[in-house]
């Protein structure tokens, strides 16, 4: 019976406190969660409000930080009430003092990666290399292709990302070795267009020409543009043929679908002005050196041969 009384004694005393840090930390832990994705879904209306179109970097910040203070602030409650709970069941604090340096040497060793991902985050972050909704390309020592996605999260510890195909894909900040922002400030659309050595350089030259001019003065691809698609002329040469490349400068992220509008328009221009695509085999890609697609011109453009 004096068991029993004691366990009561002590659940209406320390069990009691004990449930309600538990429980207040859990509550409180939701809250900062609640309040973060409120605010995260603010910043998200504004950006979207102030331009359908293209999120402004500010934006994009704001959204990252607010995704980290939470992080933070829920790892944070939950380390306090770890050792508030130690000091209610009668743990002393200080009897910790020579295991935890001992545990605290052999995790530094063990942990090494945790704190070089914390730190690579915190930089990621306060240099604004990307942000939420960035269009980014990551180089991963052991991973052959280059990761290329959306960016979704970003914490202190990893980055997460939806690649073209809809893969989430989560790196650890710390083996990020270069990051490639492909939707910052603006971007570039390049298309490049394969033609056979017998056709004539100029009048190719007048054909794109003419489209980069219908496709700047086209309502819906207007918006995206930010000037007219230029021809940059002969790029390379080969034995039975020779590359002529477009480019132009699209809002960021925008550039890939620049780049398709561009190879349909260019395919069906060619074709009227007697270059079927059966002559020539293209490939087109849309901003190459960003990753773009390098689908053939006449698939892209759904033209039969």
């Amino acid at each position: 019976m004096s068991d029993l009384a004691g366990f009561a004694d002590w659940a209406r005393s320390t069990g009691l406190q004990l449930t309600m840090l538990v429980t207040g930390v859990v509550l409180a832990g939701r809250l900062v969660a609640w309040l973060g994705g409120r605010i995260t879904a603010g910043i998200d209306r504004r950006a979207i409000g102030a331009d359908a179109l293209v999120r402004s970097e500010t934006a994009k910040h704001r959204h990252a930080v607010a995704d980290v203070v939470t992080w933070v602030v829920i790892v944070l409650l939950y380390c306090i009430a770890t050792v508030g709970a130690m000091q209610l069941l009668g743990l002393p604090l200080s009897g910790f003092i020579a295991p935890a340096t001992v545990a605290g040497v052999a995790i530094g060793f063990g942990a090494q990666r945790i704190v070089q991902d914390l730190l690579a985050g915190f930089f990621l972050i306060a240099e604004r290399q990307y942000g939420y909704g960035d269009v980014i390309r990551l180089s991963v020592p052991g991973v052959a292709t280059p990761i290329t996605g959306t960016v979704e999260e970003v914490t202190l510890r990893t980055t997460r990302t939806r690649s073209i195909d809809g893969e989430v894909i989560t790196t650890p900040n710390g083996q990020i070795v270069q990051v490639v922002n492909l939707s910052r400030d603006w971007a570039r659309a390049v298309v490049d267009v394969p033609l056979p050595s017998r056709v004539d350089i100029d009048a190719v030259n007048r054909v794109l020409k003419r489209t980069g001019e219908e496709a700047f003065d086209d309502p819906d691809l207007r918006r995206l543009l930010l000037d007219p698609p230029t021809v940059m002329g002969v790029e390379s040469l080969a034995v039975d043929q020779f590359n002529i490349r477009m480019v132009a400068r699209t809002l960021p992220g925008k550039q890939f679908d620049v780049g398709r509008s561009l190879r349909a328009r260019s395919t069906i221009a060619l074709a009227a002005a007697g270059i079927t695509p059966s002559d020539v085999e293209v490939s087109a890609s849309s901003d190459v050196e960003s990753g773009g697609d390098s689908r053939p011109l006449t698939e892209a453009a759904g033209v039969r041969r």
